[in-house]
């Protein structure tokens, strides 16, 4: 089968299409032909070195940690699918490829009125944004909630996720097409992070009182901020790292405020907790894309040999939403799709 690969933590260009071995799977597995596979951060990261030589985090040297397709083949322990079936799941690594293994709690069905692309731009995003929100934020309808990057894959997921919980949305992106864009999915109030200052923004649509929530991707450089703009008894959710590792932390203000800082992650999940989390969005919010109330947010689409390109474009931050590789040979052009599609 086709894969992408790397030798060698690098940048983008390490990255390389090979014929691997097809996946052997367990009694609890499904053997899915792969359609469509998300990209994520932790791919990045995986390919520049951040995990290591070996698959710590998971069960694949190969990049991809959510997948689109159908299933091929049916361990003798594997319950609920059959031959055929569309699904979508996380999976522990192998998702860049034609085939992959996955274990059959992990999977969700593939709403009818999606797309494989559409579908394969659900699992690691929305699953997260529900993890985060929802089962650690404790976010509820009437709530105010601040979102960090919110045109990214999790931070857009979430805006959706919160403006359908009932929430109202501080959030932060870049200029005013992608704060429009970010409004039109529910958000709230925005702020360009380039010009404005968040903190002061969410005490004013908040008349001074503080956000409920905050979710944040950028981590030290925010860490300030981010707690002075919660309310008491709030909750500062840290999904994510990218603007480093150490801030300021201001202890009076987490004791005498009653503050709650709370870390996630995805990758470094184990198994377990992995298919609880799956277990709890799909419960939560598998009906509403079914319905069509909810539609997941694809930026483009990229060819499996051009993996490369489009780990390029994620690090440049040029995306809204998901960025998405095909594996049909139908889509083997690049394709962008505008907004909710």
């Amino acid at each position: 089968m086709k894969a992408i690969t790397f030798e060698g933590a690098g940048d983008a260009d390490v990255l390389r299409l090979v014929d691997e071995p097809m996946p052997e799977i367990r009694p609890n597995d499904l053997l899915v032909r792969v359609r469509a596979a998300g990209i994520n951060r932790a791919d990045i990261l995986q390919r520049q070195g951040f995990y290591g030589a070996r698959p710590d985090f998971g069960d694949s040297l190969v990049p991809g940690l959510e997948i689109a397709g159908e299933v091929v083949e049916v361990g003798p322990k594997a319950e609920g699918y059959k031959i055929g079936d569309r699904v979508m799941a996380i999976v522990g690594g192998g998702g860049y490829a034609e085939y992959a293994r996955v274990d059959s709690s992990m999977c969700m069905p593939v709403p009818d009125v999606l797309s494989y692309a559409q579908a394969a731009a659900i699992p690691e995003v929305s699953v997260t944004a529900h993890e985060a929100l929802v089962h650690l934020g404790e976010l509820k309808a009437g709530n105010w909630v601040l979102i960090h990057a919110a045109a990214g894959g999790v931070g857009s997921a979430a805006v959706l996720l919160a403006h359908a919980i009932g929430a109202k949305i501080v959030f932060t992106a870049s200029g005013e097409e992608r704060i429009a864009r970010v409004t039109a999915l529910g958000g709230t109030v925005g702020v360009d992070y380039r010009k404005q200052d968040f903190l002061s923004a969410a005490l004013e649509a908040t008349g001074g009182r503080g956000v409920d929530v905050v979710i944040d991707f950028v981590g030290g450089p925010y860490l300030d901020r981010n707690l002075r703009a919660l309310a008491p008894g709030g909750r500062l959710i840290q999904v994510g790292i990218l603007g480093g590792t150490e801030g300021i932390l201001p202890i009076d203000l987490l004791v005498h405020r009653h503050l709650r800082i709370i870390g996630t992650v995805m990758k470094s999940r184990t198994f377990e907790e992995k298919v609880a989390m799956t277990a709890r969005f799909q419960k939560h919010w598998h009906s509403a894309f079914v319905d069509g109330a909810l539609k997941p947010i694809v930026d483009r689409v990229f060819p499996l040999e051009r993996a490369a390109e489009a780990h390029r474009s994620m690090e440049a931050s040029e995306n809204f939403g998901k960025i998405i590789l095909s594996m049909d040979e139908a889509s083997q052009s690049f394709a962008p799709l505008q907004g909710t599609t």
